[in-house]
């Protein structure tokens, strides 16, 4: 019962951390995204919901690796 659980707990995260990531946004290269991420800094960006965004992909890829070492003991039983 209480594997069951877990295992939903886990599906459940898995998607929310694809969704999270999902959700950011991306980070530009080379020289246009040089000259546009200094415009964004000036200007401004959503850059609180990137920033809690950031700090919820990293509480979830935690959570993520911790039911997973769990996951793979209770099979190793």
């Amino acid at each position: 019962m209480l594997k069951t659980v877990v295992t939903g707990f886990y599906v459940l995260v898995c998607i929310l951390l694809v969704a999270v990531i999902i959700m950011q946004s991306g980070r530009s290269a080379g020289l246009s995204g040089a000259v546009g991420g200094a415009a964004e800094t000036f200007l401004g960006k959503k850059k609180g919901l990137d920033e809690w965004l950031a700090k919820v992909t990293v509480w979830l890829a935690v959570a993520f690796g911790v039911l997973s070492l769990l996951l793979v003991v209770w099979h190793q039983k």
